[in-house]
């Protein structure tokens, strides 16, 4: 009778309190949803055959009721349900809904078992399996188990609600009509004044939700406390923790917190510069690299592939830059942009022997005409012309750098075509000879002189209508031994040489051109021919070119030592030669040197 009476005691105090206690409201009288942070938290009712539909209905709208109150989400609280009487059956775990008019469709569709009252099978069941990870249950997040039961538990469930609140699983048990209060204060986690709930019938048990969500809320410390945390505080029912926002790691103070750092932790995989972030990172590239399109890699950046690097050749891009190149044979100039061929040619910096021929850095060698390159492509040989050509000479042909010309034998003369040979008897001339009869020439070598101008006119085809000779002497004055037009035969004109008398005087040559010049000639043009021993005692200069100027030809021909057979025999040849080459209307003047020993003949033109 006692323990009835206590027994009604505690009834009457807890609908006392669930009658008077009410929550705070807001300004609309609608009350506030619980902030205390995320909870994992499962209904565990009790669909034994006690529980009569109405009543079932009653508790549906229970755990509704205190479900609208808290904040749902898989990121918030998570809300399972499971049923039981003699077996268990989980009607939808923490994992299966994330939003609140899924929960409730699902808790209108849960049909009762109605068998037996197996309350210790069921705490152990939902420790087991409901508050797993598969399950939806999540690591460092508050289990919490609202039991529902009418009657006495048909097993045992001190140890296994023990067990269950050793695995950190908070237990409220709430009690309707014939619960057995011992039963429910060895389920629930102490105190037992937070955690046990006994109310008379179904009827009154929506007004225990609004105690109970009190009760599960609690206060939140987060806001009532001055908690310290740095960055972010998450309420749990009767306490809070400190927590980081991402990238951000939890000081052992609990409360503060630190960026960590990936990149000097070498924790990326930048392939040149880290750039951190709080638990992030970016990368980045040294100057003169891009980063590519991985974001982690670099590469040089390639100045040339913008087209404005202005190389005359090639561009060639370095680090932070370019530079320009020349092809082989180039020279880069000043402005760095510009080439220019090398000469080598020009710059001396070659080996030919004759001729250079440049190209870019680099040479030919080539040979004057006349001459053919070696075989090491530097140097040059003569080449023989006479034969490599068909020169075409009658005779002998005689080489000469890049040419040839053509010789006759002795007493022949090369004809006009030159090449072939002949006499001079062909020749129509009109021809003086002018002799030195200067003291210096002496005696024996003018005798010498009038032989030689006998052997000329033997030469010539003396006529009256082809080869005229006349003949003129000077020293210190000019005389002239006979005209052009006194004798008409060789024998006529030799004798009258022989009968020259030696002036043996000065040597006036100037003198002795322009008497030729303006007496000698006066119809037609001729050759000349002046003897002498090279020692003029006048200017020769003016009339000398005064001859030239009129078409006519001029001979120097020295006189060497007298006694010499050979001297003799060269002085005839070298002025033969001379004659040979006269033709109709051209002038002979030959100079006739003296000299004693390194005299030599010349004949010019």
């Amino acid at each position: 009778m006692g323990q009835l009476t206590a027994l009604c005691c505690l009834l009457v105090i807890s609908l006392a309190a669930l009658t008077t206690a009410r929550p705070k409201t807001g300004k609309t009288g609608q009350q506030p949803k619980c902030k205390s942070g995320p909870v994992d938290l499962v209904f565990l009712i009790d669909s034994s055959r006690s529980v009569r539909p109405h009543e079932f209905e009653t508790m549906r709208k229970f755990m509704i009721d205190i479900l609208n109150e808290l904040d749902i989400g898989l990121d918030a609280t998570r809300v399972g349900v499971v049923q039981y009487s003699s077996q268990v059956r989980t009607e939808f775990s923490l994992n299966t809904h994330s939003k609140m008019d899924a929960i409730v469709k699902n808790i209108n569709e849960i049909i009762p078992l109605a068998q037996g009252t197996m309350t210790g099978l069921a705490i152990k069941y939902v420790m087991n399996n409901a508050f797993t990870e598969a399950e939806g249950d999540r690591p460092k997040i508050p289990n919490v188990v609202v039991i529902v039961t009418d009657g006495r538990p048909q097993d045992r469930v001190a140890e296994v609600a023990a067990e269950a609140r050793d695995k950190g699983i908070e237990i409220f048990a709430v009690g309707v009509a014939r619960a057995d209060m011992t039963s429910l204060r060895a389920m629930a986690s102490p105190p037992f004044e937070d955690h046990v709930f006994l109310v008379e019938t179904f009827d009154l048990i929506h007004q225990f939700g609004l105690q109970f969500q009190d009760k599960l809320c609690g206060v939140d410390l987060c806001l009532e406390s001055e908690h310290g945390c740095e960055h972010i505080c998450e309420s749990s029912p009767g306490s809070y923790q400190c927590l980081c926002l991402p990238g951000y790691t939890l000081n052992p103070d609990g409360k503060t917190c630190k960026a960590i750092d990936l990149c000097a932790e070498g924790k990326h995989n930048c392939e040149q510069i880290c750039l951190p972030t709080p638990g992030a990172f970016t990368c980045d590239c040294s100057k003169g690299y891009q980063l590519n399109a991985d974001k982690r890699t670099c590469s040089m950046i390639d100045y040339c592939s913008f087209g404005n690097h202005s190389c005359d050749h090639e561009c060639v891009s370095v680090l932070g830059g370019f530079n320009c190149r020349c092809n082989e044979g180039y020279r880069l100039l000043a402005n760095g942009k510009t080439c220019k061929a090398i000469d080598l040619c020009a710059e001396g910096k070659h080996d030919c022997e004759q001729i250079c021929i440049p190209s870019p850095g680099a040479f030919t060698c080539d040979c004057n005409k006349g001459f053919k390159l070696n075989q090491d492509k530097k140097t040059c040989t003569n080449m023989d012309m006479c034969k490599t050509v068909a020169h075409g000479c009658e005779h002998q042909c005689v080489s000469t750098p890049g040419s040839y010309y053509c010789i006759c034998p002795e007493g022949q003369l090369l004809q006009d075509d030159g090449k072939s040979c002949g006499t001079c008897k062909s020749a129509n001339i009109d021809l003086v000879l002018v002799i030195d009869g200067s003291k210096s020439v002496r005696p024996q070598n003018f005798e010498l002189v009038k032989k030689f101008v006998n052997q000329v006119v033997d030469s010539l085809d003396v006529s009256a209508h082809g080869t005229r000779v006349g003949l003129v002497q000077y020293s210190s004055r000019v005389r002239t031994e006979f005209p052009l037009n006194m004798y008409h035969t060789a024998d006529e004109i030799k004798a009258a040489v022989m009968k020259v008398e030696y002036m043996e005087k000065g040597t006036m040559t100037g003198l002795a051109l322009k008497h030729m010049l303006e007496n000698s000639f006066s119809e037609a043009q001729g050759a000349r021919l002046v003897f002498t021993d090279g020692r003029s005692q006048d200017d020769i200069t003016e009339y000398a070119k005064k001859a030239k100027e009129a078409a006519e030809s001029q001979g120097e021909i020295e006189v060497k030592d007298p006694c010499a057979c050979e001297s003799l025999v060269e002085f005839q040849q070298a002025t033969m030669s001379s004659l040979e080459q006269l033709t109709q209307k051209h002038i002979l003047l030959m100079l006739l040197h003296h000299t004693h020993k390194h005299t030599h003949p010349t004949l010019f033109q």
